[in-house]
């Protein structure tokens, strides 16, 4: 296991800088995952971090020891990327135990490893079969075998469930986050599936433009998100916003009804109040101030999810009975848990 500090990473190309100064400690046998949307820099900074991109500035360093000019075979950490690049004409066994061999381990040593991490993964059975004879799933987990055999002191993830199908996915998320438990093995996964950092995380580093706009525990960035964008790209469905402005303490949402929340404010320097799906509840339009249209009736089965229509530019989302029958074009009052309300300032930071 390793503990890793990034200290002042900036990766520019040319004129361009993808990662603009960021600090950050990771633990031993911590599960960091980074998030943020397309172009946010999150594989650019695994891929700084696993030597194969050079930082601009600022020092990559592992277990104490500044790693920043060493080679990716020098920093002491395995890869498991997107695509599962197996060998097509080995088997399991030789694929798995491919990077021994080419170090000149002896055979007797690498069939002992082999063997006890194919039984790790479930690939017993799988042994002596070869790439194509396989499912997705178990291609990804020949890969990471592949890398647990180096015995590394840190695991890099770069999207590595984005080619297999929902099901899958699922799958492997549960193998992932178990064979985590058991080694214990510092690992940082990069992935823009929000629910894939939700499980399997310690701790969330959400990225936007080469920053660090939050980092925290699941529970935290879901509950307590610091700015506005973060509120928005964590949770499914996402937070609503709205569009609002206080005067005299009073809150006013600024929708074409221009209508008042009942809300006790401190603070004057309000411009967005945020609520998740589930902390509204929905009544009679006469016994609110605000009341839509429903839209769009979604029925999930475990869920339901009605989204409404009250006038902003984007529709509000609440989760609701999943019991119930919610009929389209009806018009619905919306009670929001005052305990629940999130408000940011004009510059999308949280407002307490």
């Amino acid at each position: 296991m390793a503990a890793i500090q990034l200290r002042a990473i900036e990766k520019w190309f040319d004129d361009v800088q993808a990662i603009k100064g960021i600090n950050f400690d990771i633990n031993e046998g911590e599960f960091i995952v980074l998030v943020g949307p397309s172009g946010c820099g999150k594989s650019t900074l695994l891929r700084v971090l696993a030597g194969l991109e050079e930082a601009t500035f600022g020092e990559v360093i592992i277990d104490g020891e500044n790693v920043t000019d060493r080679l990716p075979s020098e920093r002491g950490l395995s890869m498991v990327f997107q695509s599962y690049a197996l060998y097509p004409h080995m088997t399991v066994a030789e694929n798995i135990g491919f990077s021994l061999k080419n170090s000149g381990v002896a055979r007797e040593e690498i069939s002992t490893r082999v063997e006890k991490i194919a039984k790790t993964l479930r690939l017993e059975k799988l042994i002596e079969r070869f790439p194509k004879q396989l499912s997705g799933g178990q291609r990804q987990r020949v890969a990471i075998g592949r890398a647990i055999i180096r015995q590394p002191k840190g695991f890099l993830f770069d999207e590595p469930l984005s080619n297999l199908d929902a099901a899958l996915r699922v799958n492997m998320r549960l193998e992932i986050s178990q064979l985590h438990k058991r080694l214990g093995i510092t690992t940082v996964y990069v992935t823009h599936d929000q629910i894939e950092a939700m499980t399997l995380a310690d701790r969330i580093v959400v990225l936007d433009n080469g920053k660090i706009m939050q980092a925290g525990s699941p529970r935290t960035l879901y509950n307590r998100p610091q700015n506005k964008f973060v509120a928005e790209f964590i949770g499914s469905p996402q937070m609503n916003l709205m569009p609002c402005e206080v005067k005299n303490g009073e809150l006013t949402l600024l929708c074409p009804k221009r209508q008042q929340v009942e809300l006790e404010v401190q603070a004057s320097e309000i411009s967005w109040l945020g609520i998740r799906p589930e902390h509204i509840t929905l009544c009679k339009p006469e016994k609110t101030n605000l009341s839509g249209e429903i839209i769009v009736a979604e029925y999930l089965g475990s869920d339901q999810f009605v989204y409404i229509d009250c006038g902003f530019e984007n529709m509000l989302t609440v989760r609701v009975d999943p019991s119930k029958d919610w009929k389209t074009n009806s018009k619905v009052g919306l009670n929001f848990d005052s305990e629940a309300l999130h408000l940011f300032n004009s510059n999308g930071n949280r407002v307490e």
